[in-house]
């Protein structure tokens, strides 16, 4: 493996024509260069430098042979370094966003306009769907990034870039069924009422679905809706139990326009993940906004 370093010490020295000066220039102290000069010389098999008492010159049969292709090489990567430091003050491009309408406004929503603020010349693409098209979207290059709800089926094409919100979801009433709210009643004790879901091919039903499944019970929805909000509004109401995650309710369950009810067992936590397309390059745009939400 080819150690950089020691290529910018051997082209420091030939550039100075002395260890000390050398030395003063990388920071770094005498002894070091000169151990560093002969650890590549011992890695080529050749010398690279004549020690006279003028101070070091090139070797005819090492250094002035590499000495131009290592300052070439160098010089690449300095440029490549200032690029990237030049992109870093002033990111652009476009970023295509795919996400539900529920994600974008209650988790992205602060986040985007944050990065937007940091980065006014990126422009920022949103693509809304429910999770199974906005992965269908992904893969289709149709946009560059995924914000779905977990979980997911595992996919070859995609990479899971870990969880980024934490979802709980809950039973919520309005006023009419408030009696509901009393301790922490079991899930059969839901079969006689009206239940609010949302449609069966969302991920949140998917999962809720699976989790009654799993406990050898079954709830059917009397209304299956396609919005949380529309879900709310029909719950407060009066026409029935919703199941919904509480991130999304909070504002009416603190003003107590809605009610949560505590179920034995409780229904399990879920999240919102972060999807990129496998072998496909990452412009710096999205790197930022990748790095933005880990440092986040």
């Amino acid at each position: 493996m080819v150690n950089l370093e020691l290529y910018r010490v051997f082209y420091t020295v030939a550039k100075c024509g002395s260890l000390t000066k050398a030395a003063e220039e990388l920071y770094i102290s005498q002894p070091a260069v000169s151990q560093s000069i002969k650890q590549l010389e011992n890695q080529l098999g050749t010398p690279l430098f004549n020690r006279t008492h003028r101070g070091m010159e090139l070797s005819a049969q090492g250094g002035k042979l590499i000495f131009s292709e290592v300052e070439r090489a160098l010089g690449l990567f300095n440029e490549a370094e200032s690029r990237i430091a030049q992109m870093k003050a002033s990111a652009t491009g476009t970023i295509r966003i795919g996400a539900s309408d529920t994600i974008f406004k209650y988790f992205l929503a602060d986040k985007i306009v944050d990065f937007h603020d940091r980065f006014p010349a990126v422009k920022i693409e949103l693509h809304t769907d429910f999770t199974p098209s906005t992965i269908a979207k992904l893969k289709e290059n149709d946009c560059d990034i995924a914000f779905v709800n977990l979980p997911i089926s595992v996919d070859p094409e995609l990479s899971l870039r870990g969880d980024c919100m934490r979802l709980n979801d809950v039973f919520i009433v309005g006023e009419k069924y408030k009696e509901l709210t009393d301790g922490v009643i079991s899930l059969e004790k839901l079969e006689k009422y009206p239940l609010i879901l949302m449609d069966p091919n969302t991920v949140a039903r998917r999962a809720f679905d699976a989790f009654l499944s799993s406990h050898g019970i079954r709830l059917s929805p009397a209304i299956e809706v396609g919005s949380w909000d529309l879900m709310k509004r029909l719950v407060q109401r009066g026409m029935g139990i919703g199941v919904i995650p509480r991130e999304y309710a909070t504002r009416l369950l603190e003003g107590q326009a809605l009610f949560e009810i505590k179920t034995d067992p409780a229904l399990p936590v879920r999240s919102v993940g972060m999807l990129l397309p496998k072998n496909v390059p990452v412009s710096y745009a999205l790197h930022s906004f990748i790095e933005y939400f880990r440092k986040d």
